[in-house]
Formats: structure tokens, sequence, C-alpha cells
């Protein structure tokens, strides 16, 4: 049974550089990371096929990220040793920021306080790092300027903090799965990933650059080549699923949030114990020929990366699981490619108000489908999201807007012949001859004929792996994580889980669904671990003379 070995992962990091030298120093700080004992276990150990998976149980990861989209992909860059620096020549239009940023201009913005940075700062996230990381990437981006990033980055090789990142699929998550024909919500360059821009990515890949938005297949690309050109291969594993994170102990000062660093208790630790395991990680790996390799890893830290768009919510009514109703784009797509809904007289019914929905309707507007729109919010709720977004810059889904408006249902009319939309509806029951029951919020009900119908109501993460799903993590500790409604309850400037320590959440999971935002949680976690190293060097150094140095 193939293994995946640690040497793959830990000496891949300096696989690249010829000079022994180099090297040996970047290695010996791997062992001064691990303790002597687990670097003889590293030396030690066959090199095998760097597609396979850990399975001897001496090694301990210091981070395990799950999940390979943007967040983990950020995170992976940032443990690798890159650093954000001030640029010379760099002002930000903010002037209190800025001046905050020049009293430390010889730090890494790592090495910062980020709660006194911070301070202040307004942005479409509610986690504050993510607004401060968000401004020093695209400065009054809200404002609609396009004014260059004050940051430059730095590849300082002595920061690297070992690391694998785990994902079902290559790199980039689900943009690998989005439908393909729509444009981002975002602009591209509020896409793209610290060091490497966008636009200079997609500008050698096509000549025609007519907007700033841009299909999420050229997304999905950019991230997996980002992966690639910035030498983070060597720490990603794909194909791989998890089944468990377990936590192994529990220290009696875990619950005690005031201090979860290293204590006097643990002064007389051997090195070789040094990295404690916190977490085992079970799961297993799908190779080539369609079999699944177990393996488990042990962990200090676990960074959970997952996004929220693994399980599609449903209505929980009755009929929902009838072949003919689907809960997500890439299904509704490949019904209308595959043509099983060409010529159909009876319309598709679509339920939901976001952005996913609209992009539902004009994938049946344009295939000449009839849509039944159902949705519970009125056309006027300030809430809806096609009244935070510029006409200009989103036409089609003011387009949409305007139907909504402009072509609702009325007692006294039948169905449009294009599009009719239900305000303040809900779906009572789907039937086995293809109908539907909708109910007014007056309690009207009326029944229609379908062809098929399309539930996009948002979606949940996949967290089945963590005890109670995950939800014990959440601000509703009773209820499922969502993004919106209930995500995972963090400190604001570590990351890490309120509820759980060395349990580090980011992206989605808290909140931030904008690429443009989810970057501050890599640097708030970053910091965090980068911190504790710290911290962990200076104990090793004061616990006796034979201390890794």
């Amino acid at each position: 049974m193939p293994v995946w070995c640690c040497r793959c992962s830990l000496a891949g990091h300096f696989r690249n550089y010829s000079d022994t030298e180099t090297e040996g120093e970047i290695f010996n700080s791997l062992v001064q990371y691990f303790g002597d004992n687990l670097g003889r276990k590293v030396k030690a150990m066959p090199l095998v096929e760097e597609t396979s998976l850990l399975e001897d149980s001496s090694v301990t990861f210091p981070v395990v990220i799950i999940g390979n989209g943007p967040s983990g992909i950020c995170l992976s860059y940032m443990l690798s040793g890159y650093r954000p620096y001030l640029s010379s020549e760099a002002i930000h239009p903010n002037t209190i920021l800025n001046s905050k940023l020049e009293e430390a201009r010889h730090l890494s913005i790592v090495d910062q306080d980020l709660e006194y940075l911070s301070e202040g700062l307004e942005g479409r996230s509610s986690n504050p790092v993510a607004v401060l990381f968000d401004t020093l990437l695209h400065p009054d981006a809200d404002f609609g300027y396009d004014y260059p990033s004050v940051l430059h980055w730095k590849l300082e090789q002595h920061h690297y903090i070992p690391h694998v990142v785990l994902g079902k699929g290559p790199p980039g998550g689900a943009w690998h799965n989005m439908e393909g024909s729509m444009l981002t919500i975002s602009f591209g360059s509020w896409m793209e990933l610290p060091g490497l821009k966008f636009k200079d990515w997609v500008s050698s890949k096509r000549r025609n650059l007519k907007g700033d938005r841009v299909m999420p297949e050229e997304i999905a690309r950019y991230y997996k080549h980002y992966v690639k050109v910035m030498g983070l291969q060597k720490n990603f594993r794909e194909n791989t699923y998890i089944t468990s994170v377990s936590r192994l102990y529990r220290d009696q000062d875990d619950d005690d949030s005031q201090d979860r660093d290293i204590s006097t208790k643990h002064l007389q630790i051997e090195k070789s114990n040094f990295i404690k395991r916190n977490w085992e990680i079970r799961g297993y790996q799908r190779i080539a020929d369609g079999s699944h390799v177990p393996f488990c890893l042990f962990a200090e830290n676990v960074a959970l990366a997952t996004g929220t768009l693994d399980s599609p919510a449903h209505l929980e009514i009755e009929g929902e699981d009838f072949p003919f109703v689907f809960h997500s784009m890439p299904e509704f797509g490949a019904a209308i490619n595959k043509g099983k809904l060409r010529g159909k007289v009876d319309p598709v019914l679509i339920v939901g108000s976001g952005l996913t929905a609209a992009d539902a309707i004009l994938c049946a507007y344009n295939s000449n489908i009839p849509v039944i729109h159902v949705f519970r919010r009125r056309v006027t709720d300030p809430s809806l999201i096609f009244k935070q977004l510029p006409k200009k810059l989103y036409p089609e889904y003011h387009k949409v807007y305007h139907m909504m408006c402009t072509q609702s249902y009325s007692v006294d009319s039948n169905l449009l012949s294009d599009y009719t939309s239900f305000p303040e509806h809900h779906v009572l029951s789907f039937k086995s001859d293809m109908k539907c029951v909708l109910q007014s919020v007056s309690g009207l009900k009326k029944i229609f004929k379908l062809s098929a119908a399309v539930v996009l109501i948002g979606s949940h993460p996949n967290l089945s792996f963590l005890k109670d799903q995950g939800c014990y993590l959440g601000h509703k500790s009773s209820q499922p994580i969502t993004c919106k409604g209930n995500p995972v309850e963090i400190d604001t400037y570590t990351y890490e889980c309120i509820k759980e320590a060395n349990l580090f959440a980011l992206g989605p999971l808290v909140g931030d669904n904008f690429v443009r935002f989810l970057k501050g949680g890599a640097l708030g976690v970053t910091r965090c671990l980068a911190t504790r190293q710290k911290k962990k060097h200076l104990f090793v150094e004061r616990g006796g003379g034979d201390g890794i140095a």
C-alpha cells in the first residue's frame, strides 16, 4: 500500500536548490522546528511518489490545511515564508493608516499589531483583519478607485512553517466546478492572490480583454497556475477526502482562553514530543485506478478552509427528492446542454433571490425556456443583492431584477410567456406528476405544471468530519454552519476557533464569501502561528543547555 512520505512534503521545500549548503541550512531549520529526534526520522524515511499519502504515525505536521481553494492557497503561500512589506514609495490614501504603517516600515505586516492597524477601518467584511488586508491590497476599492497595492512581497525561507494542504480536486477548489458560461460577480483583480496579478496572467492567455469581470473557468486555471508558479505544489495533495478530524487530548488549560500558549508546566517535555499531537486527521486518497487508499495524519494545528459550497441547502418539503428537482447550477446547466428541456412547453421553477438564482434565470431565458421565479422577499427589500450592484457593471443582473419587479404574477392574468415572478411566495410541495404547490404570504395556494425545478437558496459546508457536523463551532451551536446566518465563531485577529484551541477557520466559514476578503484570514492565521513558533523557540532556549537553538 502506498504511503505519503514526510520527506516528500518537507524535503521538497528545498529540492529545487542545487547548492548543498543552502539545502543543509534549510533542512536544519526544519530540524530546529521539529526537534532532533524527528529530524533523524525524516532523513531515514524512504522517498516515494509525491501523490501518495503519509502513513508513518511518528510524524506530526505543524499545520494541516483542509481545503485547497483560494483560502487554503493563500494560507499556504504565507506559511511558505512569503512576507508583505510596505513598498518603499507607497502612500496609502487613508492618512491615519498610512501613518501607522510608517511607524514600522521595516517590519512585515505579519510582524505588526493587526488590531492596532485595523482600528477604525470600515469595509464589507465583519472581520477587521480582512478589511485591513483588503485595503492594503486594493486601497479605496469600494469607492471605485483602482489604486495599486501598497505592499510588496519577499520570500523569507526561515519563516517557512511545514504544512500540507488537502483537497478533493486540483488547487482552486470549488472554482473548478462552477458553471463556465457566467461571469464572476467580482472584478478579476479582486479574485487575484498575492504576488501574481490576474491581469498579467490573463493577458498572456487571451488577447481580447473586454471587461473587468471574467469566467469562473479562468479563475480556476489562474489558481492552479498560481500554486505552480509560486512553488507551492509540494504542499498540496489532491483527490483527498477527509472522514474524521478528532482531538487526541485536551490540556487542562485548553479552556482558559486567556493563555493558549505554552505554559511553564511544559518545561520538562522531551524535544521529540515538542510538536504536540493535538489532532488526528483520517481520510482516504482516490488514486488513478479509482481505488481508495486510507491515511492518518497528526497535526499540531488544523486550518479549516473548506468553503461553503459542498452541500446545497434544501427546502425540506414533500417531493423535493424527485429527479426533476435540481439543487445546483451545474445540474441545471447539464440538463439544458443535454437537451432534456428543449421544446418543453411547461416552465422551469427557479427558487431563490440571490445571484445564483439569477444566473439560472439567465441560463433558462437565453435557452428560450419559460421561467416561474419564486422568492420569499418583497421586490423592494433593501437587502436584495441586486440593490447593491451598480447597473453599468452588472447589466445582466439588473435585467433580472427589472423582470422581478415588472413581470410579477397576478390573479387576473396567466403566466407570461418568458418569465413570471412570484414575490413573497414559497413552495409547499412537489408532486410526482411534476406539479408544484405554491403559497403566497396571504395563504393563497396555486398549482403549476413544471418541466423542472431548480432550488438555489444557498449552501452549507460539509463538516461531517467534525463532531456534531461542526455545529458547536458556530455562534449558534445548535444550528448548522452557514456563511451568513451562523459562521464559525473565531478570534477576529488570529482566526482561531473560540471553542477549540489549535483549530482555525477562514474564508466563507467565517463569513468572508468574497476572495478579496478571505486573504485576511491567511494573514491572521500566519501571524498567530509565527508568533507561537517564536515563543516555542524562546521556551526551548530557556529550557536547558541542550535545547534547540
